[in-house]
């Protein structure tokens, strides 16, 4: 296990407290977050719209993101994000297309397809609007946060062989990962929980591992089951949702966002997984986890191959897995 250290958070703490400034003011996106001179940019076609068997009745919207060094005869990885018109937003905290950009430019990450795709919703309820989560006007709240293996029967057997249909992305584990924010994250760990024969890497922002439909137990389910090949990058902050969602002002540890997802990080360190995690001081919000979504794509896909070939600059190819 790896940490990523976050000493800052004390003293912005105190600052933070003695301003009475928003504590998610303080994390600012980076140049990697931003647009810049000489990266090509990738493209990004759709909506797309498949009809779900998973969810009957529901339909889910998804965006494909391409990257400019893309080349059909070389697999590419594959990175899914939940809540996509939340990581799509060029105007949000999250940004992801550029931070995709850089850090393929510069070989940080592997050349990979990147999928933004929404929440299944009927066909008459409105596509969810990137400020909010949508878990009113969509079935996200059952899709997200259940613990069974249906959203990651949405994920492999209804979405990847529509992308497959068009792009060759490389079949290995190792080679797919997946992430999101609040309950899109532990619906991230939860297909490659179900599934580590097809995930491998989890992206988990301010996670929903909560009493929602019961994911506090995910601690206890690691302990108790045999060690699985999936690496997770957790993040979070101290004034996360803190347990009073459920009862009347009463403390609930079970609703408690930080407390659970420090239970989990102990736990999969306990199992000996391959982890790392940042504890801020935000609040339940994708700020933190926004301004740190480059390093956190760097220690996903750190293992990823690099060329010893003299011939494989920057100005030529960017192929090589």
């Amino acid at each position: 296990m790896i940490r990523v250290l976050c000493s800052l958070g004390i003293f912005v703490s105190f600052i933070a407290s003695a301003t009475g400034q928003g504590l998610d003011d303080f994390y600012k996106l980076g140049p990697d977050s931003l647009p810049q001179e000489g990266v090509p940019q990738g493209e990004i076609n759709g909506p797309h719209v498949i009809a779900s068997e998973a969810f009957p009745g529901t339909q889910h919207t998804y965006w494909v993101y391409v990257p400019a060094q893309y080349d059909s005869e070389v697999p590419a990885s594959l990175m899914i994000f939940q809540d996509g018109q939340a990581f799509i937003n060029e105007k949000g905290p999250l940004r992801a297309r550029h931070v995709l950009d850089n850090l393929i430019h510069r070989r940080e990450i592997p050349v990979m397809i990147a999928v933004f795709i929404n929440p299944g919703r009927m066909p008459e309820q409105p596509e969810a609007n990137p400020k909010e989560w949508g878990d009113k006007t969509s079935n996200r709240p059952e899709e997200y946060n259940s613990l069974d293996d249906r959203y990651a029967r949405v994920i492999i057997n209804e979405l990847m062989p529509e992308l497959t249909k068009s792009y060759n992305i490389a079949p290995e584990a190792e080679r797919h990962g997946i992430g999101g924010v609040s309950s899109g994250a532990i619906a991230a760990f939860t297909v490659a929980w179900e599934r580590p024969d097809q995930f491998s890497k989890v992206l988990s922002i301010v996670g929903s591992f909560t009493n929602i439909r019961g994911g506090h137990v995910y601690p206890e389910k690691v302990r108790e089951s045999e060690k699985k090949p999936i690496r997770v990058f957790f993040q979070d902050g101290r004034n996360d949702l803190r347990g009073t969602r459920r009862g009347k002002g009463k403390y609930d540890p079970t609703w408690d966002w930080f407390l659970q997802n420090v239970r989990l990080v102990e736990a999969m360190t306990e199992k000996g997984y391959d982890i790392n995690y940042c504890w801020g001081i935000g609040l339940h919000g994708s700020a933190q986890g926004g301004a740190m979504l480059p390093e956190m794509m760097r220690w996903l896909w750190r293992d990823h191959g690099a060329s010893t070939d003299p011939e494989d600059t920057v100005e030529r190819s960017f192929n090589r897995p």
